[in-house]
Formats: C-alpha cells, sequence, structure tokens
C-alpha cells in the first residue's frame, strides 16, 4: 500500500482528496497546521488509513519530516485572503518551491500541485500571479509534477455556492460585478478529488498539465440565478459597475476582514473556464458532475 501525504488536507478541497484516495486503496497522510481542527474529525471517523502530522509549508523541516516514507505528494494548500505573514508569496510561491524541494530531495515518485484557470504572472491579481509562480517554481525543481487547475469548485460544504445563498437569504436584491457577464464553468469538488487519484495511477500524466471544468460554462448572471432558482430565493441582481467596487475595495483594505479585496474584483473581471486545447476531466476518463444533480443537496 503505497502512502501520499496531502497538503492542505483538512480545506475544503484537501477533505475530499483524502477521502477519494483512501476509497482507492492509499494510506494517506493528513499534513496541516492545527491537527486540532474540528474538520479532521470527518476523516478520523472514516478510516484507519489516515495519519495526521503538523506541517506548514512555510517550514521546510517540517515539510521534510511530513514527506518522508511517502510515495507520492499533493499540494491542495490554498489561500485565498492575506493575513499578517500568511500571504500569497509565503504560501503559494514559497510554499510550492519548499514542497517541490523536499519531495524531490526525498525521491518522491509523483508530485501533484493544485493551481487554478487562469494563473497568469502578469495579472493584476496578486494570488493570481502567486499561483503561477508556484507553477513555475514546482516545475522548476520537481520537472515530472503534474498540476491540476480547477475552475470554481462547487460541493455541498462549499464558499462559492453558500456564500450567494446567504447573501440571497439575507438581501432584497443581488448586487452583480459588472454586468454579470464573465464566464465561469464551476467544478464538481468529488470529479477534482477523482482526478488527484487518477493522476496519481496513470504514469502519462507526469509532468502534464489539466484544466478542469464542469460540463457546462454559466455567466454570472446565469450561475447567480441558477442559486436563486434553486434556494427559492429569487431577487433582483442590479449591475453595479467596477469603479464602485474597486473604491470599496480600497477603503475597507485596512479591515481585519473586508468585505471585498482588489485581487476578488480582478478574479471576477477574468473568464474561468476550460480552453480548447487542455488537457481535461476527459482525457482521465472522468464525466464532469452537472451543477444541477448537486443543487438539491443543499441545506438552503
Amino acid at each position: 500500500m503505497e502512502t501520499l501525504v496531502v497538503f492542505g488536507g483538512s480545506g475544503f478541497l484537501g477533505i475530499e482528496i483524502a477521502k477519494v484516495l483512501a476509497s482507492h486503496g492509499y494510506k494517506t497522510r493528513i499534513a496541516v497546521r492545527n491537527l486540532e481542527n474540528d474538520k479532521l474529525q470527518i476523516l478520523r471517523k472514516l478510516s484507519d488509513n489516515f495519519e495526521f502530522v503538523y506541517a506548514d509549508v512555510r517550514d521546510e523541516t517540517s515539510i521534510g519530516l511530513a514527506i518522508n516514507g511517502c510515495e507520492g505528494v499533493i499540494n491542495a494548500v490554498g489561500l485565498y485572503t492575506e493575513r499578517a505573514s500568511e500571504t500569497f508569496e509565503a504560501v503559494h510561491e514559497l510554499g510550492a518551491l519548499n514542497i517541490a524541494h523536499q519531495s524531490q530531495r526525498l525521491g518522491v515518485k509523483r508530485l501533484i500541485l493544485i493551481s487554478g484557470i487562469g494563473v497568469d504572472l502578469y495579472s493584476q491579481s496578486a494570488y493570481v500571479r502567486a499561483r503561477a509562480k508556484g507553477e513555475l517554481f514546482t516545475r522548476d525543481i520537481f520537472h515530472s509534477a503534474t498540476i491540476l487547475r480547477p475552475s470554481a469548485i462547487f460541493g455541498i460544504d462549499d464558499k462559492l455556492v453558500n456564500s450567494i445563498a446567504n447573501i440571497l437569504r439575507f438581501s432584497p436584491i443581488f448586487p452583480l460585478f459588472g454586468k454579470g457577464d464573465a464566464q465561469l464553468q464551476p467544478v464538481f469538488v468529488g470529479d477534482v478529488a477523482e482526478a488527484v487519484a487518477r493522476v496519481m495511477k496513470q504514469s502519462d500524466t507526469s509532468g502534464e498539465t489539466y484544466e478542469l471544468g464542469g460540463p457546462t460554462v454559466y455567466n454570472y448572471r446565469e450561475f447567480i440565478q441558477l442559486i436563486a432558482n434553486y434556494s427559492q430565493r429569487k431577487r433582483p441582481l442590479i449591475p453595479i459597475p467596477f469603479l464602485f467596487w474597486e473604491s470599496l475595495a480600497f477603503l475597507t483594505c485596512f479591515l481585519p476582514k473586508p468585505p471585498i479585496t482588489r485581487d476578488t474584483i480582478s478574479l471576477v473581471i477574468q473568464d474561468n473556464i476550460v480552453s480548447k486545447t487542455a488537457l481535461s476531466l476527459s482525457n482521465l476518463s472522468i464525466s464532469p458532475t452537472p451543477l444541477e444533480t448537486i443543487l438539491p443537496k443543499y441545506d438552503f
């Protein structure tokens, strides 16, 4: 039985990856900063094939200890809002470099990095730039690393659908970013996790990059309207100019938890869909799950 380690294993995606890897027969090590995280109880109850270890991706020593003895490594660490020393540079750049370096040093067979569609070294978004640099650092050190770039990820416990549902619950209107024309191709969390397992099993995926999206492309207006229909909370969708959002981000950027950031605005301006020439879920023989089959399971 091969042992794999999942960095970011207490996150929304990380937990699902760990569950799917266990179902494929892997012994899975969960590397996290907080071993007392309540979310880990989900995994402790599922299987004895889980091991829980401390690791901070900013600290190479802890990364090496977490990887030691493993045949495969999955970097599923995600940071979407910077807080003090937890910066995009520290997590997505330095963290990716550290994991790749220790994986190479310890002779790991396979390394998978979870990134995101639309990574761009020249993006206005610090988050997107950091993701792009993380990919470069990973491949520079661990040449055969496989990179998975999911679109926006949905699942019953997600922040994507649930945050929109909360706005619909408490607000008489729904403010759009601009006209809501930007496109996205939301992908089911279980499909992304299954992609990780299949990449780990198939040697011909080494060194490849896959873009993971669902079966349907929506614009943001359509996406929000779909959630409103399923939650039975239809609201007027009001276009708000981007200048207003940018001003709000500037005025609230010093708050501990700003309601919106410049990175958020940069992300929603851009389309988030699988490119026509990219390897995708179909190349891994995975049929993407429609959003409409999962929405009825949400607790709206």
